[in-house]
This record gives structure tokens, sequence and C-alpha cells, in this order.
């Protein structure tokens, strides 16, 4: 890693999130006094060696700057169809903006509400001196079952598997070229590195920081916020 490379931030907020079940965008719903995307910036504005945040918001969004109550980050209405889209689109904003090619970005999803500027500060301690980045995930500990019909049709071996989570770390002009290249069914940014033929860090992370996805979790990240 170039000694003068900067740490970026780029936060993907153009979904609707329609798993969720709330009325609005789920980024916008009101956890613990404020907004999911709201206490999401606030921990990454309280981590020092990001030198910015790049929130990537869909081109028709009328309600962040209501919901989001941090006026620092930079915000980007370029959001595309697909979450891929979206972060391809935000990394040619963040170009724009002065980031280099070999400088870092740390893709985050708005929804992971709970990260701690600690745990992103144990991110970038452990990919900052690494050829190719990371991510931070959780080894499996469930038993995993594939499914047909509503009925569990098999097990499969957990060995080795790990449940990817956000941020995930890779330099600026990687990520763009693994996202050209991988196209938009891409799920996360590791998953096009990985196409290159590159094998991302995979760096622990906790089980607190999970994506709000289901109706339930928006109950549990609530009482968690509330006792921090």
């Amino acid at each position: 890693m170039p000694e003068d490379a900067r740490c970026h931030a780029l936060v993907p907020c153009a979904g609707v999130g329609s798993r969720a079940g709330t009325a609005a965008p789920k980024q916008y719903a009101r956890l613990a006094g404020r907004s999911v995307v709201a206490h999401t910036l606030a921990a990454l504005a309280a981590v020092p060696r990001l030198a910015a945040t790049l929130v990537v918001l869909a081109p028709d969004d009328a309600e962040f700057e209501t919901h989001a109550e941090h006026p620092a980050a930079w915000i980007a209405r370029c959001g595309g169809a697909t979450r891929a889209a979206t972060v391809a689109n935000g990394l040619a904003a963040l170009r724009e903006r002065g980031a280099r090619e070999q400088d870092w970005v740390l893709v985050h999803d708005a929804a992971r509400c709970l990260v701690r500027p600690s745990w992103v500060e144990r991110l970038i301690d452990a990919c900052a001196g690494d050829e190719v980045g990371g991510l931070l995930a959780l080894p499996v500990a469930d038993t995993l079952k594939r499914e047909q019909r509503g009925r569990a049709a098999s097990t499969l071996p957990r060995t080795g598997l790990w449940a990817a989570q956000t941020p995930q770390m890779f330099r600026v002009g990687l990520l763009q070229r693994a996202l050209e290249a991988a196209g938009s069914e891409v799920t996360d940014e590791a998953s096009a590195v990985e196409a290159l033929g590159l094998a991302p860090r995979l760096v622990g992370g906790e089980a607190e920081n999970f994506k709000l996805t289901w109706p339930a979790d928006f109950a549990l990240a609530e009482r968690l916020l509330e006792t921090r």
C-alpha cells in the first residue's frame, strides 16, 4: 500500500428493501430515535482514518436529507438498478471527487447500522498492507440445509464456510475493474474480486454486525442500540 493511499467509505443507499416490510425504504426506518442510515453514517464518521464517506442514492431520492442527520457525508444521486451498478457508479463519483486508483474504498451496507468504529479500524489494520484487500466475515456456525419444496432435502457441509459482512475493503481501481468484468449479478464486492482470480482476506467480524433484512431484524437492532 502506498504510504499516501487514503481510505474512503462508500455506502450504497439506493435500494427499497422490499423484504423488510417497512412503509418506506428500510434505510429510512427509525430505530432508537434516528434513522437506520443515520446510525450507519455516525459510526463511519467516528473512524479517523476515513478521509470521506460517499452515500450513493437513487436519482429520484428526495428523502435522504430529511433522515440522514449527517451533513458531512458526500452525496451522489447515481444509484443503479442493482447493488453492483450502484457501487460502480459510486466509484466513478469518488474518482470525480479526487479518489485515486491506489486509494482504498470501504463499501458498507446502509442497513448494517450496528457497525462499530472499532470493527472498521480492525478491517483497515488487517488489509492496509494486503495485496488484494478483504472483508469482515463470520465463520458459519449453523447447520445448513438445502430446501426443496419447503422441506430439508439435504445437509450441506459448513467446514470452511464464512458469512460475508461489510465493510469490504479494496483499492478503488481494482474494484472498478472487478465490477466491470463481473457484471450486475454479483451480490457483494468480494465476489467480483474473486472472479478476477484473487483471494480477499477474511477478517473476523461480529455477530452484531448483521444486515437489517426481515421485519424481526428491526426490533432486535433497536434493542441492541438502546442497550449501548
